[in-house]
């Protein structure tokens, strides 16, 4: 399989941790691809991915999936036990949702603030901004750190007793908001102490890292 992805963009840390926590970093050849050089918004890759987003993940057979979920998603069901997206069907809905809650609360929405109201990728890629909808959006993210601080009051991890797919979004998000110096409010205690467990996590830790082995190999 190949990743195209950029190393340090916070949406392909999603899937490299997902990679690191099923270990199939040995399956996987990464291919960066130059965010800010606008590579993604290039014919090249549009014909890979019509959202023009990282990463993007390449099968053998020449299928492309795109968006971080959906690659998850295939990962996780590889080995046939998955441990991401969940065992049950309780588990499932309840992961799938509090995903869907950290893009949309949370990822999402660091994402419209840095393309929107700083200047993001440059004049070259950023060609329509409107920093009024940006600011917005960082305070709605601002609102979802409080949120999921409330519910990391209440259980170990996003969507309850294990380490999921949810997770690994919250953490997307966080590894975002620290890119743009967007701090967790000192109030999110458990959410910040939270965050400082998963930094402790090979998978979050070496995430950067993960692909240097594959560029060497193939140099």
């Amino acid at each position: 399989m190949k990743i195209h992805d950029w190393a340090t963009g916070p949406y392909p840390a999603r899937v490299r941790i997902a990679i690191a926590e099923k270990n199939l970093r040995p399956r996987v050849t990464f291919v960066s691809v130059n965010l800010r050089k606008g590579e993604h918004k290039k014919p090249e890759f549009l014909a890979k991915n019509y959202s023009g987003t990282l990463p993007v993940l390449e099968l053998e057979d020449g299928t492309f999936i795109g968006e971080c979920t959906a690659i998850t998603e295939y990962l996780d069901a590889l080995d046939g036990a998955p441990v991401l997206t969940g065992r049950t069907p309780r588990e499932k809905g309840v992961i799938h949702m509090m995903n869907k809650r950290a893009e949309l609360e949370l990822l999402d929405a660091i994402s419209v603030y840095f393309h929107h109201a700083t200047p993001g990728l440059g004049p070259e890629v950023e060609i329509y901004q409107n920093a009024e909808w940006g600011l917005r959006q960082r305070d709605k993210a601002v609102r979802g750190m409080h949120y999921f601080d409330g519910i990391l009051k209440q259980q170990p991890f996003v969507a309850g007793e294990a380490f999921s797919m949810a997770d690994i979004a919250v953490i997307g998000g966080l590894i975002f908001a620290d890119l743009l110096k967007l701090p967790v409010p000192a109030e999110c205690e458990a959410l910040r102490a939270w965050y400082a467990r998963m930094q402790e996590r090979p998978s979050v830790k070496n995430r950067v890292t993960m692909s240097e082995p594959a560029a060497d190999a193939s140099a």
